[in-house]
């Protein structure tokens, strides 16, 4: 499933040498990824009201459900730096 996303956010993206995609189980049952892009790239893989990512996380869920398990994805957004 990590590299499901990966492939897929690597074709919505300009910098598709910046996608990072993290794995983790936080219980048997589910598996947790964070989507990690280039700062200028955030917008093209959430889109215009989100539909972009949501329809990434209804084909996890799918995928999910046939392995019995329950998939989560986020977007990890970098906080901008504070001006002084």
């Amino acid at each position: 499933m990590k590299e499901f996303i990966e492939f897929i956010a690597k074709k919505l993206v300009d910098h598709p040498d910046k996608v990072l995609v993290e794995e983790s189980t936080p219980d048997e049952n589910t598996i947790a990824l964070i989507l990690k892009v280039d700062k200028s790239d955030i917008g093209k893989v959430i889109g215009k009201k989100g539909n972009i990512v949501n329809a990434m996380r209804a084909l996890l869920i799918a995928l999910g459900g046939k392995e019995h398990h329950r998939v989560t994805l986020e977007i990890f957004a970098p906080e901008k730096k504070p001006e002084a």
